[in-house]
């Protein structure tokens, strides 16, 4: 059993300075990080405690830990613009990612959103992402891969959901696209009965479109939209305020679920149904 108590080689720790300034460091044998803080041999946390604090030459001390998936996401390499944690984890909710799970996905981006998905749905789940642009696809898979090792039940389609969807009978469908209305008969064709569909939109003039699509297309029920507000609080002493900045507005979160279409009202009606 790995003990999860100390740190590994090759193993990502998250390094943070008095000033609480971050520096995510991927642990190798014999090498050095360096800063404007000093330098500390990556062997003084290799098989060291996660948790502790770990000096530098010039004598800085650092805090090292192990980064979660937030702390990763906000650090990680990018290409295109990344979904952010506050959003993550309500999509991982309001779809209702399971272990297990089936889920399309859209947008593949810089693999903030892969990852998440690929954590939710564990070893026995499945993520299939469709991507256009290939020339994103290596740093975003550099990118899983150092949080998510096993990337074996991810499989990338190069190509556009707008024009299709190859599987069928799928758990979940979730897109980070600019027209996801386009793909809304696909989507409807994929989803298994009360599976559900979510989309991550920047404006509400999006939503609108996409909402309206829904409606129209009469298989989507119970359709929602929601945005994630996030504001930190300042904590200290008899101090209690809320922290002078927030993260606001990123985008707005849509889901529906897919059902059977709605019988249209006959031209007479019960009279027990008139009383309801």
């Amino acid at each position: 059993m790995i003990d999860r108590s100390i740190f590994h080689n090759q193993e990502l720790a998250l390094l943070i300075d008095r000033k609480n300034r971050r520096y995510l460091v991927t642990l190798e044998e014999e090498q050095v990080f360096h800063s404007h803080l000093g330098q500390l041999p990556h062997n003084d946390l290799i098989n060291h405690t996660v948790g502790d604090w770990y000096k530098t030459n010039r004598g800085h001390v650092l805090l090292g830990i192990r980064p979660t998936l937030a702390d990763y996401v906000i650090e990680m390499p990018r290409g295109p613009q990344i979904i952010y944690p506050k959003d993550l984890g309500t999509i991982i909710t309001l779809a209702d990612i399971f272990p297990g799970a089936i889920v399309i996905e859209a947008g593949l981006g810089s693999g903030s959103l892969t990852s998440a998905l690929l954590r939710a749905v564990g070893p026995t789940g499945k993520i299939v992402t469709y991507e256009i642009n290939d020339t994103t696809v290596d740093k975003a898979l550099q990118n899983i891969s150092r949080v998510i090792p096993d990337t074996s039940n991810l499989s990338i389609t190069i190509g556009d959901i707008y024009t299709g969807i190859n599987e069928t009978d799928v758990d979940r469908v979730v897109l980070d696209v600019p027209e996801p209305w386009q793909a809304v008969k696909h989507i409807g064709n994929a989803l298994v009965m009360g599976g559900i569909f979510l989309s991550f939109l920047p404006t509400i003039l999006q939503v609108h479109q996409l909402t309206e699509e829904l409606v129209k297309d009469g298989r989507f029920q119970m359709i929602q939209t929601i945005e994630t507000l996030l504001r930190p609080w300042h904590v200290s002493g008899r101090s209690v305020r809320p922290d002078h900045r927030m993260v606001a507005h990123s985008g707005f979160l849509t889901t529906s679920v897919r059902c059977e279409p709605k019988a249209k009202p006959s031209d007479t009606t019960d009279a027990s149904d008139s009383d309801l």
